[in-house]
């Protein structure tokens, strides 16, 4: 057996001895992608390719902490239904022994390639970076085809995570960095034939002026209408107000991609999520035209140890896929229409008149929920609350048209927030709900908030109160459960 075959085999084995054990936990997700065991963290590769969507993940399995990262495979044909299929890629070379860090995957000739950064430490914990290459012909197998670029002049060996494209004939490649004055970046690459590859420099970073913390991770480029969205996770950036306020952030700027130049010219940066578990997003572009993202539902350095499924050998998830859109210059989430197939019937009340009271959600909700909720006639409304399980509080000022999102925290007694200003007011919102997490999207998809929960019970109720008078329209329905 040779090192590759040998950290597979090791891989599945813990998948089986720990099988019973990770199925048993009452905080197991029913609808999200999770591991099979371990430790799942950045969406990677998210690619559809002959008319199957494949999901890459980074994966630990022998701990429900970092290490050498393995790429785990999900596959679907609907974006609802996953089916695991054998590893991608195992820690196996020179060039990635410490870890098959974070990429994506192109189509090209009738191969899948995967395009990923490959660490390597010494015994003193000296780190060496190497952007790598593999194959595939059936997208389930994939030779692996060594090192592509090595690390550059004028950057750290924190220069990871490639994220490759197409445009008007040439492929390009960005790659999250760090620059020897320990400033964060983006640098563009770009190749005739994905494997002899040109470095073109910094095209967004402290050389544009652009000064966000000391690292980025995870850069993504693409189109969005007329646009073009650069998509990265910053780290080291500092708390201000409501902004900031997680471990590590993700978000975008929006703008024009200048290619001649090798120049992103582009917006301030925005949160793309603003709850307390999201991080590393990735997109592709479907069939069906849709620009399409999975995030993952943690952030790394940020309350992970804490997590209640470290008991039953497995931690994080993925969000749900969410697709993408422009709306005056501000990117739009909405949950992606297959996800209505998990429906059951649902359960509507209509025209609830709230003034200055509490209304109870006749049922029980179920641990798999979806929920939807409309306001009318705001204008007397001086603020709305939801309350859903034991451990979760929406909030709405309208004065200060500050939205809040109030949890348990995962270590102390007390409740934390996250919150967001709502340029024109409240007027809808969707939930998503699961085991131990919750999305909640706003106003159509305006802002978005990710969390993951730990609820003592698996159903709960729910209940909306006001100050003032508003009318509220609420329907939920059962998600079905794998």
């Amino acid at each position: 057996m040779n090192r590759d075959e040998e950290l597979r085999y090791k891989a599945y084995q813990e998948i089986e001895l720990h099988k019973d054990i990770v199925e048993r936990d009452p905080h197991r997700q029913h609808y999200h992608v999770v591991p099979p065991v371990g430790l799942l963290n950045d969406p990677n590769g998210f690619i559809q390719w002959k008319g199957t969507y494949h999901l890459f993940f980074q994966w630990m399995p022998f701990d429900t902490t970092h290490g050498a990262k393995y790429w785990g495979h999900y596959s679907s044909t609907d974006l609802v239904n996953w089916s695991l299929e054998p590893i991608a890629l195992a820690p196996s070379n020179w060039y990635d022994k410490n870890g098959c860090y974070s990429g994506s995957a192109v189509a090209h000739n009738g191969k899948m390639k995967l395009f990923y950064t490959g660490n390597v430490k010494d015994e003193q914990n000296n780190r060496e970076t190497y952007q790598c290459l593999a194959t595939s012909e059936d997208g389930i197998e994939f030779s692996k085809q060594g090192v592509v670029i090595e690390l550059p002049e004028g950057y750290t060996a924190h220069f990871r995570d490639p994220k490759v494209w197409q445009h008007e004939g040439s492929w390009y490649m960005v790659i999250g960095a760090q620059t020897t004055e320990e400033e964060g970046c983006v640098v563009l690459y770009e190749s005739p034939d994905l494997e002899k590859w040109e470095c073109k420099g910094q095209i967004a970073g402290p050389a544009h002026g652009d000064n966000l913390g000391y690292m980025w991770e995870c850069p993504d480029m693409f189109a969005l209408e007329d646009k073009d969205v650069l998509l990265f996770s910053p780290q080291g950036v500092k708390a201000d107000g409501v902004l900031y306020n997680n471990a590590h952030q993700s978000g975008y700027m929006v703008g024009q991609m200048d290619y001649h130049h090798s120049r992103f010219h582009g917006s301030s940066f925005v949160e793309i999520d603003r709850g307390f578990d999201f991080y590393a997003p990735q997109t592709t572009l479907d069939d069906h035209g849709r620009r399409i993202m999975f995030g993952w539902m943690s952030v790394p350095d940020d309350q992970e140890a804490h997590h209640p499924t470290i008991n039953y050998r497995w931690i994080h998830c993925m969000t749900v896929p969410r697709e993408l859109q422009l709306c005056n210059s501000k990117v739009y989430q909405t949950p992606i229409e297959e996800l209505k197939q998990l429906r059951e019937e649902p359960t509507t009340i209509a025209n609830i008149n709230l003034a200055n009271q509490q209304y109870v959600w006749p049922s029980e909700l179920d641990c798999a929920s979806e929920i939807e909720i409309g306001l009318n006639n705001t204008e007397e409304m001086t603020s709305f609350e939801l309350e859903l399980f034991d451990c979760i509080t929406l909030s709405y000022n309208q004065h200060d048209r500050e939205f809040s999102l109030y949890r348990n925290s995962l270590i102390h007694d007390e409740k934390e927030s996250r919150s967001c200003h709502l340029s024109s007011g409240l007027q809808s919102m969707r939930l998503f709900v699961d085991a131990s997490s919750i999305e909640v999207f706003v106003n159509d998809g305006e802002e978005v908030f990710s969390a993951r929960i730990f609820p003592s019970h698996t159903n709960q109720d729910m209940a909306v109160r006001s100050e003032g008078t508003v009318n509220v329209d609420i329907t939920s329905w059962t998600l079905k459960q794998e």
